[in-house]
């Protein structure tokens, strides 16, 4: 599994980034309860239209919190990461689609996300496959059996999604500028562990600021907690 400068990938490119910078935020609602994530979205309105919604709330507030944000004419990123058997992941996703979702994030092999495509059929989703979570470092993928550096796990994974029909990864700002360069336009690339200089970093390991996300070319920064 060698990182490479560029791959061959098909002609599809991700699609053009919102004209006002602020469309390319994306914030987190880490709450366990939909009424503190409605009132971060009315303190925020204006400011920011693009939220998104989690395991913890989905699990704690099921789609209400989806449903909402859709009424106010936000867009919604819904972040479940879904992995299962390909037939499940394809309902899942259509049923995703359906509600009006905007980003949707998926993990798994090759199979698994074809049928994530096939299930987003001819709506708007984009669907973001997850390279490698920003809360592992190099330490972690080799006890997990990966005899690679990120960064090469990282293009592999990339690699595959894009091969499936992928439109974009979710990825760190470290990788961000080698995921730019070997794909050029084809993969939206959205980037999460987002802190600012000298914020604490929590749990993730390979956090980046604001700056260094965009300017290694992210299209879309998530922020939250």
């Amino acid at each position: 599994m060698k990182a490479s400068t560029e791959f061959e990938v098909g002609a599809r490119t991700r699609p053009p980034m919102p004209a006002d910078v602020k469309d390319r935020l994306i914030v987190a609602l880490d709450f366990s309860s939909a009424s503190q994530a409605i009132d971060l979205v009315g303190k925020l309105d204006g400011l920011v239209s693009f939220f998104k919604v989690g395991i913890e709330l989905q699990l704690a507030e099921g789609m209400i919190p989806v449903n909402y944000l859709i009424s106010k004419r936000k867009k919604v990123f819904l972040d479940l990461k879904y992995f299962d058997v390909p037939e499940t992941v394809g309902r899942a996703v259509q049923r995703a689609a359906s509600m009006g979702v905007s980003f949707l994030t998926i993990h798994g092999n090759g199979g698994n996300i074809a049928a994530a495509v096939r299930g987003r059929g001819d709506s708007d989703l984009k669907l973001l496959s997850v390279t490698v979570l920003t809360s592992l470092d190099a330490d972690d993928i080799k006890d997990l059996g990966f005899q690679c550096s990120v960064e090469e796990l990282v293009l592999f994974r990339a690699k595959k999604a894009v091969e499936a029909g992928c439109d974009g990864v979710i990825a760190s700002g470290r990788e961000a500028i080698s995921i730019r360069k070997a794909f050029h336009d084809k993969l939206l690339i959205v980037t999460p562990g987002i802190r600012p200089k000298d914020f604490p970093k929590q749990d993730q390991k390979r956090a980046v600021t604001p700056y260094e996300a965009v300017a290694g070319g992210a299209d879309y920064l998530v922020v939250g907690r």
